[in-house]
């Protein structure tokens, strides 16, 4: 199992679940689990490394001291344990995503589906389902173009090299708290092959179901001092034209787990997604005009970091997590 060079990253403030136990399961794969301050100890499952409050706070991961208690950030902890470990291929989900019996990752390099570019935001869901539903993140006022979607979802075949697969998630996927607030039905999406969005073509992603390949790392940051439900949005609106400017694209899976949703407060969720409903546009704007060619991504994910501070997307402590992230990766 050590040899393994492929990682699992989830953050807990439960007893191990369904979920954690079935990756766990996995061949193949290493399964980690940070813990938090309400995680209850003694906390240990068969084939997880456990990563608990008192290793973190005696690590020597500059990140730690930088990370907000009760945050599932802590994840980044599991990935910086992973890297060090020699990762080639880091997940990220969450402890109620239970994997289905064909969970598995596409190839990072190959011919798949792929969209027209240049196409702008477009509701990947629209590919798996005829269902009225959109991910968390995507920009309110593309909710109802539902012609303009069927027309950027075309695809054709063509040989990629892939960044970031998302998986869907059956049963209870990421929507936002407008979605569940006015219809909140659970959704199960159609089998299809994976595809790929063409550079200049965006969807909203997030850290339920979602690999990272090697030469991405960085871009696994999720900033820290957001409002909790933004957090990965933010991380995977600012990773896409940073992916293009580096040669690889984001494609999308089929359902590959099985969410059973922790509780929530969907009024709380609403306050917490104000950003997601009223950035996604400017945020790619101001990305794409912060980064240049020819720069490391590490460079380009600070100056990108460095505008959004500018334009008050993110407070100035973000830069100072973001720092000790890029030495902890260094």
């Amino acid at each position: 199992m050590n040899n393994q060079k492929k990682f699992i990253i989830i953050t807990s403030i439960f007893p191990p679940t369904r979920a954690v136990l079935d990756f766990a399961r996995l061949d193949e794969w290493q399964t980690i689990v940070v813990g938090d301050r309400k995680t209850p100890e003694p906390w240990m499952a068969s084939g997880v490394r456990y990563v608990s409050v008192v290793a973190q706070e005696s690590s020597d991961y500059k990140i730690a001291a930088h990370l907000p208690w009760n945050h599932y950030c802590r994840k980044m902890i599991g990935y910086v344990e992973a890297m060090r470990s020699g990762a080639e291929i880091i997940v990220d989900t969450d402890d109620d995503n239970i994997p289905k019996n064909d969970w598995a990752i596409p190839a990072f390099a190959g011919t798949f589906e792929t969209t027209k570019e240049d196409a702008g935001f477009i509701n990947v869901y629209r590919a798996f389902t005829d269902k009225h539903i959109w991910a968390r993140g995507f920009p309110l006022n593309l909710i109802n173009e539902e012609a303009a979607m069927r027309d950027a979802l075309m695809t054709k075949k063509q040989t990629n090299e892939v960044g970031i697969w998302q998986g869907l998630a059956d049963g209870d996927p990421d929507v936002d708290a407008i979605y569940r607030l006015t219809n909140n039905q659970p959704c199960y999406f159609k089998d299809r092959d994976p595809f790929v969005l063409a550079r200049g073509t965006l969807s909203p992603f997030n850290s339920q179901n979602t690999a990272f390949r090697r030469e991405l790392f960085p871009l696994l940051y999720l900033p820290s001092h957001v409002t909790f439900r933004f957090t990965d949005i933010l991380r995977g609106l600012v990773a896409q034209p940073l992916m293009w400017q580096a040669g690889f694209l984001l494609g999308f899976t089929k359902a590959t787990v099985v969410q059973e949703r922790n509780p929530h407060d969907y009024l709380r969720d609403f306050e917490s997604e104000i950003p997601c409903y009223l950035f996604p546009e400017k945020i790619i704007e101001i990305v794409q005009t912060s980064i240049s060619a020819g720069k490391s991504l590490a460079v380009n994910l600070h100056a990108a970091y460095e505008a959004l501070m500018r334009n008050n997307i993110v407070p100035a402590q973000e830069m100072q997590t973001l720092t000790a992230w890029l030495e902890d990766m260094a």
